[in-house]
């Protein structure tokens, strides 16, 4: 009689091959109609999309009344030079994902970009505070090369906003501050992360917390953004 336990490596192979299939499946999308329609801004996708043959004109970035209508495609960030923050300052924007998921197999993020130097080459480094349509949020770098700050795939905190549903709305208020040594991240009103600045500026990481601030979204996703400010 065999014994149960002697067919966990089959097992185990079956899953790791189920979630290289679903990763696999998850490319970025092209999206028809797309480029940038907004005057005085720009986009860069990410390096890893590039390689994978996209390029930014498969990402949608248009106006749509007092709104910023983003649909992806290859994950991307999206600016106006004109829109520096220098010292203390706190960029903040709502985000309304209008049917989670609709785009992709998972939850996807979108948030707020600060600190970008260099923004349009492959030199570039700019600092992200996204959340998740499922009560996650990432906050990450690039320097040029992408860095960690709370994780790969981030974390959860209560004060992210779910959605009911795949094709239900939500909507996230978020916020990202440099104060003095610090720079945080809020979330609907609740700052949910906080970071040591001499933990992200230097070599292989940021530039400086100074810098040109916009958005960015990951690939395949959907949403409006409105209020994007910055305040003193």
């Amino acid at each position: 009689m065999r014994r149960p336990y002697r067919s966990v490596p089959a097992v185990a192979f079956a899953l790791a091959l189920s979630a290289s299939v679903i990763h696999a499946q998850d490319a970025a999308r092209t999206v028809s109609g797309g480029g940038i329609s907004v005057a005085g801004w720009a986009g860069k996708i990410d390096a890893n999309e590039a390689k994978a043959g996209q390029v930014l004109e498969n990402s949608k970035l248009a106006k749509e009344g007092d709104a910023l209508h983003v649909t992806t495609g290859p994950a991307v960030a999206y600016w106006n030079p004109a829109n520096k923050a220098t010292g203390n300052y706190t960029v903040k924007a709502t985000f309304k994902e209008p049917k989670y998921m609709a785009l992709n197999s998972h939850p996807h993020p979108y948030g707020i970009v600060i600190a970008g130097n260099d923004l349009g080459t492959d030199q570039q480094s700019y600092l992200y505070c996204a959340a998740y349509g499922n009560g996650n949020f990432i906050v990450r770098g690039f320097g040029p090369e992408a860095f960690q700050v709370n994780g790969r795939r981030g974390e959860t905190h209560a004060a992210v906003n779910k959605a009911a549903g795949p094709g239900e709305p939500v909507t996230q208020e978020i916020a990202v501050s440099v104060k003095g040594d610090k720079v945080e991240c809020a979330i609907n009103g609740q700052v949910v992360g906080s970071y040591d600045k001499a933990t992200l500026v230097g070599d292989g990481k940021l530039k400086s917390t100074d810098g040109v601030y916009g958005i960015r979204f990951a690939h395949n996703t959907e949403g409006f953004v409105t209020g994007l400010t910055v305040t003193k």
